[in-house]
C-alpha cells in the first residue's frame, strides 16, 4: 500500500534520534499520521576467537534499568562507513580487533516506526589491543564475557540474551559455521 505524502514535521532533533511526523492520505483518501524516529544507523561486529567462542558484552541499558548481553555495536557518524564503525565499536567497547572481517547482513530494527539499519560483520581470529578498552563515560560498567557458540545460542531460547541484533548475530553465525 502507497501513502500520498500530503506534509511532514520535524518535531524533535535529538543527539542520537529525531523525530518526525508525516501526515498521509491512504488511497481510500483517508488521512493519518505516521511517526518516524529517525537514526543513522549502525553496525554490529560479532568477533570470534579462533576456537569459535564469541566475545559478548555486558552493558547497563537505561531504557530497561537492567544489564544486556549484546555484541558490540555502535552508531554510524555522519557519513561514516558501518564497517568502519564496526571496526571502530569492537577496538572501544572490547579492546579488541581482527584483521579478518566479513559482512554478514543487514537488518531493519523496527521498521514501523524506525528508519534504523544495523550492519553485521563477523571478525574472525580476534586478537587484544594495546591499551585495551576505549570506553565512554556512559560504558563504565560495560563488561566483556568470552562466551562458546554453543553457549550463547542456548542464552537465546533461555531468554538471557534478548537483543535483537544480538539474537541475530548468533543465529547468522551458528547456521554459517552448520553449513561449513
Amino acid at each position: 500500500m502507497h501513502f500520498t505524502l500530503l506534509r511532514r514535521e520535524k518535531k524533535y532533533r535529538g543527539k542520537i534520534i529525531d523525530l518526525t511526523i508525516d501526515f498521509v492520505q491512504y488511497p481510500s483518501g483517508r488521512e493519518a499520521l505516521r511517526e518516524i524516529v529517525e537514526h543513522p544507523g549502525g553496525a554490529v561486529a560479532i568477533p570470534f576467537f579462533e576456537n569459535n567462542d564469541l566475545l559478548l558484552i555486558r552493558q547497563y541499558r537505561h531504557p530497561f534499568g537492567t544489564a544486556v548481553i549484546e555484541l558490540p555495536a555502535g552508531k554510524l557518524e555522519k557519513g561514516e562507513d558501518p564497517f568502519v564503525c564496526a571496526q571502530r565499536e569492537l577496538r572501544e567497547e572490547t579492546g579488541f580487533a581482527s584483521d579478518a572481517w566479513s559482512p554478514v547482513t543487514s537488518i531493519m530494527t523496527t521498521p514501523g516506526f524506525c528508519n534504523e539499519v544495523l550492519h553485521l560483520f563477523r571478525a574472525d581470529r580476534i586478537y587484544p589491543v594495546t591499551g585495551g578498552q576505549a570506553l565512554e563515560e556512559g560504558e563504565a560498567s560495560l563488561t566483556i564475557e568470552r562466551v562458546p557458540l554453543s553457549s550463547a545460542v542456548s542464552m537465546i531460547h533461555t531468554r538471557e540474551i534478548t537483543d535483537a541484533k544480538t539474537i541475530v548475530g548468533i543465529l547468522m553465525a551458528a547456521h554459517s559455521i552448520g553449513n561449513q
